[in-house]
């Protein structure tokens, strides 16, 4: 059997078929970064974001049908639309937005709700606030509320479905605690409407048929990335932990059946989240955020001009033997967990006349890495479950400097997907759970192999002591927003 995975990322997006030896082909991408007009601000063209899926789709069908279609997509970001023509009311606003940072403090103010900017509630209310003047047309029935996800099936079944699954619901903001419903205050409260919000349904479940793609193959899977990457990196026991080192840098810890009390952050940091949900069973995690992570690489080569290519940094950093006492703070976004510090900003400590290229390139490396720590150190803080390993995909996971840095300032053993996407393959692990392609979830893990294992060679170049002392100065530079 052939599942089609399609996979929307922050700046691109995919599709690839994936077969019963968990083997991956036919993948195809292109390009689909947002737009930032003005410090802070994320948008994209969501009509044109579909079009790129569907050309990329169409493809990867090129060499045969697909029994299931899975998806996986940035969460959060934000989408509204008109049922009646099938177009954007105006430009989708990202997940990295932070236009409505006024929002959640006057939301927390006035009703005691503790929205992130990153998350789809305030962003929901703005585009209708500021895209549709009249006030009584943004209850109209015609309006579409919804994140990628729903927007993308949405178009694939030619508005047949408005729908999300437990994982996207859960990070929105929007619903209760356990992730499986919509919350009538937090809407009345935000003047949003459950009639414009997509149908909440499982994750693993036959959902619609894909009728704008050949063959109309059936969906069977919606989940977020982050959820995504999880399955695909087999973390389906509790304790199992993942960290997904793209654009920015996202934990999940598997934990199980026991649902949360709350939505709002752990003491460490994290936040309960759905893992995935199957015949009305949730099973849950804990996330940890990291805002910036390959951001920082993109800054040393785009900005910077350290490097000429992502991949350079390797070497580069490489060709010495520790960054000679340099720290690099990765804030370029702010800190998020365990500190959540938005006025936090990103820092270079111990230059001296002797700091070269390399020692720099290496302490950014190293920068991310002791960032990563900070995120297992929350999880076990909030899971309660002992992590021995961290399970890592995404860009950052093919820099071999970076991955031994991570083991050495975890003290654990770091376990490399065998394909950088793990999201990709963890939506085709879901979906082909639900289609018959594999008997169940378990079956579908086992059948992943390759994984390379980094093992921790000794004390990491900076000490975790060092590390905190650098935090904690280049911690509240913008005093109002280090108070969010």
């Amino acid at each position: 059997m052939r599942t089609l995975v399609i996979d929307v990322g922050t700046s691109g997006l995919r599709a690839a078929i994936v077969h019963d030896d968990a083997t991956v082909t036919d993948l195809h991408y292109e390009e689909s970064a947002p737009n930032s007009p003005f410090a802070g601000l994320v948008e994209f063209d969501a009509t044109e974001m579909f079009a790129a899926v569907q050309r990329v789709a169409t493809r990867a069908l090129e060499s045969g049908p697909a029994s299931a279609v899975g998806i996986t997509t940035q969460r959060a970001s934000t989408i509204v639309w008109r049922a009646s023509t099938g177009m954007p009311i105006g430009p989708a606003i990202g997940w990295q937005d932070l236009r409505t940072v006024g929002e959640c403090m006057m939301a927390r103010a006035q009703h005691g709700f503790n929205f992130a900017p990153n998350q789809t509630a305030t962003k929901a209310v703005w585009m209708l606030n500021n895209y549709i003047a009249d006030e009584a047309e943004r209850s109209s029935d015609d309006l579409r509320i919804g994140t990628v996800e729903s927007w993308i099936v949405w178009n694939l079944t030619q508005g047949a479905h408005h729908v999300t699954d437990h994982t996207n619901a859960a990070v929105t903001g929007l619903t209760v605690p356990t992730g499986d419903a919509w919350n009538p205050t937090i809407l009345n409260a935000l003047g949003l409407h459950e009639h414009q919000l997509p149908r909440i349904v499982d994750t693993i479940g036959y959902i619609g048929d894909a009728t704008s793609l050949p063959g109309s193959p059936p969906i069977h899977a919606i989940a977020g990335d982050q959820q995504a990457s999880l399955v695909g990196q087999g973390c389906i026991s509790p304790g199992m932990t993942k960290i997904t080192f793209g654009t920015g840098g996202m934990l999940n810890t598997f934990v199980g059946e026991p649902a949360p009390q709350s939505a709002k952050r752990n003491a460490g940091g994290t936040f309960p989240i759905v893992a995935f949900s199957h015949d009305g069973k949730i099973s849950y995690a804990t996330e940890g955020i990291m805002l910036s992570a390959g951001t920082n690489i993109e800054w040393l080569r785009d900005d910077m001009g350290l490097i000429s290519s992502a991949s350079e940094s390797d070497a580069i950093a490489s060709s010495v033997a520790t960054t000679d006492g340099v720290v690099y703070v990765p804030a370029l976004l702010g800190l998020g967990t365990p500190f959540w510090d938005y006025g936090a900003r990103g820092a270079l400590f111990g230059i001296t006349r002797g700091t070269t290229r390399a020692h720099t390139v290496r302490a950014v490396l190293e920068g991310v890495a002791h960032r990563g720590v900070d995120l297992v150190d929350a999880a076990e803080t909030d899971s309660g479950l002992p992590i021995s390993e961290i399970r890592i995909d995404g860009g950052m996971s093919r820099n071999a400097t970076f991955v031994q840095a991570l083991a050495d300032s975890a003290g654990r053993p770091v376990r490399v997907s065998p394909i950088s996407e793990a999201t990709t393959l963890g939506a085709g692990f879901l979906a082909g759970a639900s289609s018959g392609q594999w008997p169940d979830l378990a079956a579908a893990t086992s059948a992943l192999s390759g994984a390379t294992v980094v093992q921790p060679l000794g004390e990491p170049g900076i000490s975790r002591q060092q590390w905190s002392q650098a935090v904690s100065r280049a911690r509240s530079w913008i005093p109002d927003l280090s108070a969010l």
